[in-house]
């Protein structure tokens, strides 16, 4: 029997970037470093808003979280991710947030780079709130709240300690193990900032005469975990957790109070904090500010409020940015994700190949 034809004389290759392999690569890169480059990769996107073809994701929601997929694209890519959010996942040993998403070629839809998300997408969320903050908070802000101290928060901190100076973190989470994991985790990058991290023993204590006040908690409910009256006149409001319908952080006096700042309107007002709000409440989409058509912060006793639910436009660049930053450090791999044809109108030849293939080795065991 003659041996098979090779579907194609060059294979149909997609890079990929595993979850170990995304952590190997931050950690060579460094934390602060990745953040940096991602926050210039977001702000210059967001430099380009008008490029994009943007859409609201897509959600399925159910009892127990909800599952969304996230689509962004330009004249030369496309974008998605698929995310969850089921908080009550870290029982069963699985984290709250998982994803994973793809970069692909809008000119022939070729697939060009799967990567996980979960990583990446703390690191883009943390990277948009700095781009976010060092336009809406008061540029001598040096010490932050940060309330909710789950898988984003580390993230969080570190952005804002590199990119906006801050120099005190006071930290609250219902769940004191995470408040103190946090710690923890901060300890070998506090010295290089000259910054302490201090764990409250409430909300109020946190965020008593703190500048920035970050907000990144969990539980999907209609809650309000700063209450408007510990907001003081100057504060920065990064509300990070309310992500999803149903799902808010602060009540609407607060907003009522504030300058909002979203990302993506007809989004926000679905998922964030703007769900509260009457559809005529007036909000600033953050591209107006970035590209200078619209005034950030205005005065240092105006309180501002970015209402972040996070945009399929930040992760792709973030994808964009650890393709290039794992191809430089040789922490790509290759994937078969599409089959290679000799005839491109003969995909059944793939399947005829595969069985003369297995002919092939049933033959070779019977005459070993």
């Amino acid at each position: 029997m003659p041996a098979p034809q090779s579907l194609s004389r060059t294979p149909l290759r997609t890079d990929f970037l595993s979850a170990s392999d995304a952590a190997r690569l931050v950690a060579h890169v460094g934390v602060t470093q990745v953040l940096q480059l991602m926050t210039d990769a977001v702000e210059a996107d967001y430099g380009r808003w008008n490029d994009f073809d943007k859409s609201a994701r897509t959600a399925a929601h159910s009892a127990s979280g909800v599952i969304e997929l996230m689509p962004v694209a330009d004249v030369h890519d496309y974008a998605f991710k698929y995310v969850n959010g089921h908080p009550g996942n870290p029982r069963c040993g699985l984290p709250t947030v998982m994803a994973f998403g793809a970069l692909a070629d809008v000119a022939t839809g070729m697939p060009r780079f799967v990567s996980e998300l979960t990583l990446t997408t703390a690191l883009r969320t943390a990277a948009t709130s700095a781009m976010a903050a060092r336009r809406l908070a008061r540029p001598n802000s040096r010490c932050m709240a940060l309330i909710g101290n789950g898988s984003q928060s580390e993230f969080q901190a570190l952005a804002f300690m590199a990119m906006l100076g801050v120099r005190e973190l006071r930290l609250f989470d219902i769940d004191a193990a995470a408040s103190h994991k946090l710690v923890r985790n901060l300890q070998a990058f506090l010295p290089q900032f000259a910054a302490t991290a201090h764990i409250a023993a409430s909300v109020q204590e946190a965020v008593q005469g703190a500048d920035i006040v970050t907000t990144a908690t969990a539980d999907k409910t209609r809650a309000t975990i700063v209450p408007n009256h510990l907001v003081q006149a100057g504060m920065h409001i990064n509300a990070v957790g309310g992500d999803c319908p149903g799902k808010t952080e602060f009540d609407a006096a607060l907003l009522h109070r504030a300058q909002v700042f979203v990302e993506y309107e007809p989004q926000t007002r679905m998922e964030g904090e703007l769900q509260q709000m009457p559809a005529d409440f007036a909000v600033t989409e953050l591209w107006r500010v970035v590209q200078g058509l619209a005034p950030g912060r205005s005065s240092s006793q105006q309180i501002t409020l970015f209402d972040s639910v996070g945009f399929a436009l930040e992760d792709y660049s973030a994808l964009r940015t650890m393709q290039l930053l794992a191809r430089r450090a040789g922490l790509l791999s290759q994937i078969e994700l599409v089959p290679s044809l000799s005839d491109p109108k003969d995909l059944f030849s793939a399947v005829l190949l595969a069985q003369d293939e297995a002919r092939l080795r049933l033959m070779e065991r019977k005459t070993a």
